[in-house]
């Protein structure tokens, strides 16, 4: 099947971000983000906070005067009782937008209508993830500004490796999965890979334009960094996680992509692309367990 052509003014909307030195400018906002100007810092977050209405309600503080810099307010924490986590096995690592769920299907997952990218692609080439996964499960979760920035994990898990693959930062919304060809196996990306209780399981944090980093609990910063190459990290050392615990973040906004082990587990049938999700709320669920 034919895929389809995106309209000509998407094309021209997203044109500049071919041209412009995207990782330089992601670079400059990282270091804008953490200027601590006093009132302007507070003015600018307030301004943020009206445009995008933010739901300060359930953040653990609500005065903009104890955030110091922009990015502490961006990767604000929520109050303990904010996000109760869900009754069923797998739940949601993140406040997000469902841009695509589904199957993995011949080693594809679905970018947008028409249009896949490779499973192999995504993971780097790494021939073990992708046995791990070639026939599993997906779900691209896309975190929009207004969103909870922090990622959670969705089910206990052990780390066992960890993979940063380099890449260019194209911005991560519907238009630009509608014109760039394999944008999210295109974009810089850290991989993190538990074993759980119900098999493999890889979340996959994705750069996108203006994304200042990338945080996990276990490394700190990840991304940016000066590395040309992947790397790849194994950890041997037992690091378990438990489930609805933090681990990453992102410094401005981005996507979430989470593999999973189809043959234990499948997703609940009422998310479909689109669907709003919350942190804690329910994901998918086991296929070995009644419910």
């Amino acid at each position: 099947m034919d895929t389809p052509k995106p309209s000509l003014i998407d094309r021209i909307l997203t044109l500049p971000q071919y041209l412009i030195p995207q990782h330089l400018l992601s670079r400059l906002i990282l270091k804008l983000t953490r200027l601590q100007m006093g009132a302007f810092t507070h003015w600018l977050i307030r301004r943020f906070i009206k445009h995008y209405d933010v739901d300060m309600s359930q953040v653990q503080s609500s005065d903009v005067r104890d955030y110091a810099s922009f990015n502490q307010f961006f990767t604000r924490a929520l109050k303990p009782t904010a996000r109760p986590l869900a009754d069923v096995e797998i739940i949601s690592p993140v406040d997000a937008k469902i841009s695509q769920i589904g199957k993995i299907d011949e080693n594809r997952l679905l970018q947008a209508k028409g249009r896949f990218f490779r499973l192999e692609d995504l993971l780097g080439g790494n021939q073990k993830m992708v046995n791990l996964f070639k026939s599993g499960l997906f779900g691209t979760l896309y975190l929009s500004p207004k969103d909870y920035h922090r990622i959670h994990m969705p089910i206990t898990g052990q780390l066992t490796d960890m993979m940063y693959i380099p890449g260019r930062l194209f911005s991560v919304n519907q238009r630009t999965s509608e014109v760039v060809p394999n944008l999210f196996a295109r974009n810089e990306r850290v991989i993190c890979l538990f074993e759980t209780a119900l098999g493999p399981m890889a979340l996959i944090l994705v750069g996108a334009l203006f994304v200042g980093s990338i945080e996990t609990v276990w490394m700190g910063t990840v991304t940016p960094n000066r590395w040309s190459q992947i790397q790849h990290w194994h950890y041997d050392e037992v690091q378990v996680i438990q489930r609805g615990d933090e681990m990453g973040r992102f410094n401005m906004g981005s996507t979430v992509i989470v593999l999973l082990d189809a043959n234990r587990i499948a997703w609940l049938s009422k998310l479909s692309t689109q669907t709003k999700v919350l942190m804690g709320q329910g994901l998918a669920k086991s296929l070995t367990i009644n419910h």
